[in-house]
C-alpha cells in the first residue's frame, strides 16, 4: 500500500512538473494539466468536507472576481464569446491551492519542479546561443530578424517565459541543499539566462528580469551578492553585446525612447506632436479602451471583448486602435470588468507593495525580515504580474495565466503553512 501511494505522488508530481516544459509547446497540454487538475482537486475538497486550502482572503477575493467577471460577459454584446474566458476561470485560483496542497502533502513537489525548470532554462540557453550565432535553432527554427525564440518559433515569448519563471526558480535554488559546483552551475546559468532574455528583444521580458533582480537583491540575505555578481557580470556582456548589434541596442533601448518623446523622434510619430505611451499601437489600443470604460464604468463591456469593440469609431483613437487586447492588464480590465474588476488587481499590487514595504521598514528599524528568502523571490514573481507600468499580453490568456499561478501556489504555502 505505501509502495503504492509512493508511486502515485511521484507520477503525480511529474505531471504538474511537466507543466514547465509544456509550455514551451503552447497552452494546450498545460492547460489539459491545470483544468484536470484543478477538477479533482474541487472534487476532493467537496466529497471531504475540507474547505481549508480555500479559506483564506487571496481565493476569496479571487473566486469573487472570477464571479463578477462571469456577470459582465453575461452583459456583453456577445455573451458566448465573452463566457468562454470567464466561466472556467476559477480554474487557476483553484490549481494554484492545489500546488499548495501538494507542497504541504510531500515536499518532493519543489525538487521535481526545480529540476524542471533546471532543465528547461538550460536547454534554451544551448539552443537559443545557437540560434543567435548561427540563425537556425537545433530543430531547424530560424531567427526572426535579431529576436531570439528558440523552441518557441514564431511565437516570440521566450524572454517572458524566462523571465517570468526566473524568480521561482530562484526561490527553488535558495531552499534547495547545494553542493559548490551546483553553485557555480547555477550562476553560470543565471548570467546565460539574463543574456538571452536580452536577446529575445522582448523589452517588456528584460524589464521584468531587472525589476524582479533589483526587488530580490535589495530584500534578500544569503544569496544577495551571488545574484548582484552574476547579474553585474551579465549586464557586462549585454553592455558588450549592444555595441556590437546596433539593431538589438536600436529595439531595445532607441526606439521606445523614441516612441515616448524622450528622444528626438521622426516621422510619422513625430506628426502627432504628443508623448505615447509605450509605442503608436500602444497608445491608440489604451486610448481606445479607455473610452470603453469611460461609456461602462462599473461593470464594462465584458471579458475578451476588447478585439470586438475596437473597431467601433466612438472608441477607436489613432491609427492602430485594434488588437486582441490593449495590452496593459489594468487598461483591459477597466475597459472588459470596469473599476470592479480593475479593483481586484489593485487590490494585488497594494498587497504587494504593503508587505514589501513592511520587509523593508522591519529590515530598517529592527534588523529583522518578516519574510524568508524564499518568499521574496516568489513575491518578485508575482510583483511583475501585476506591475501596472508596462505592457502585458491579454489577462485572460491561458498560458499567462498558467505562468502567474505558478509562483501564486508555493507563496499561499510558504505564508499559510507557516500561520498553521
Amino acid at each position: 500500500m505505501n509502495n503504492l501511494k509512493y508511486s502515485n505522488t511521484v507520477i503525480i508530481n511529474l505531471i504538474i512538473a511537466s507543466i514547465i516544459p509544456f509550455l514551451i509547446w503552447g497552452p494546450f497540454f498545460p492547460d489539459l494539466i491545470v483544468s484536470f487538475s484543478a477538477l479533482c482537486f474541487l472534487y476532493y475538497v467537496l466529497k471531504n468536507n475540507n474547505f481549508y486550502y480555500f479559506n483564506n482572503i487571496p481565493f476569496i477575493t479571487f473566486i469573487f472576481f472570477c464571479i463578477i467577471s462571469i456577470i459582465c460577459s453575461l452583459e456583453a454584446e456577445n455573451i458566448d464569446f465573452s463566457i468562454n474566458s470567464s466561466f472556467f476561470y476559477f480554474r487557476i485560483g483553484v490549481f494554484s491551492c492545489f500546488i499548495w496542497y501538494l507542497i504541504d502533502k510531500n515536499k518532493n513537489i519543489l525538487t521535481y519542479i526545480y529540476h524542471a525548470l533546471i532543465l528547461c532554462f538550460l536547454a534554451l540557453v544551448i539552443d537559443g546561443y545557437f540560434q543567435y550565432f548561427s540563425g537556425v535553432n537545433l530543430i531547424g527554427f530560424k531567427i526572426t530578424g535579431i529576436r531570439v525564440s528558440s523552441f518557441f518559433g514564431d511565437e516570440l515569448i521566450m524572454g517572458s517565459y524566462l523571465s517570468r519563471l526566473f524568480p521561482l526558480l530562484f526561490a527553488l535554488f535558495l531552499i534547495k541543499k547545494k553542493k559548490k559546483f551546483e553553485i557555480y552551475f547555477i550562476g553560470l546559468l543565471f548570467i546565460l539566462v539574463d543574456i538571452l532574455i536580452y536577446m529575445s528583444g522582448e523589452r517588456t521580458a528584460f524589464f521584468f528580469l531587472n525589476l524582479s533582480t533589483i526587488f530580490i537583491i535589495i530584500l534578500i540575505k544569503k544569496y544577495q551578492k551571488f545574484r548582484l555578481a552574476t547579474f553585474f557580470l551579465a549586464i557586462i556582456a549585454i553592455t558588450v553585446l549592444s555595441l556590437n548589434s546596433q539593431k538589438l541596442t536600436d529595439r531595445m533601448f532607441k526606439d521606445p525612447a523614441k516612441s515616448m518623446g524622450i528622444i528626438e523622434r521622426s516621422g510619422e510619430i513625430e506628426r502627432s506632436g504628443e508623448k505615447l505611451i509605450f509605442s503608436l499601437a500602444h497608445d491608440s489600443a489604451i486610448k481606445t479602451a479607455y473610452n470603453m470604460f469611460k461609456e461602462k464604468p462599473i461593470i464594462g463591456h465584458g471579458p475578451k471583448m476588447f478585439r470586438l469593440i475596437c473597431k467601433n469609431k466612438k472608441y477607436a483613437v489613432g491609427d492602430y486602435p485594434c488588437n486582441t487586447h490593449p495590452h496593459n492588464f489594468y487598461i483591459q480590465l477597466l475597459a472588459e470588468t470596469g473599476i470592479v474588476g480593475f479593483l481586484f488587481l489593485l487590490s494585488a499590487l497594494s498587497y504587494i507593495f504593503y508587505i514589501t514595504s513592511s520587509q523593508i521598514r522591519s529590515i530598517i528599524l529592527n534588523q529583522k525580515r518578516p519574510l524568508t528568502d524564499y518568499q521574496v523571490c516568489l513575491l518578485a514573481g508575482l510583483l511583475i504580474t501585476v506591475w501596472p507600468f508596462s505592457p502585458n499580453g491579454n489577462f485572460f490568456n491561458n498560458w499567462l495565466m498558467i505562468v502567474y499561478s505558478l509562483p501564486v501556489g508555493f507563496f499561499l504555502q510558504s505564508v499559510y503553512s507557516k500561520k498553521k
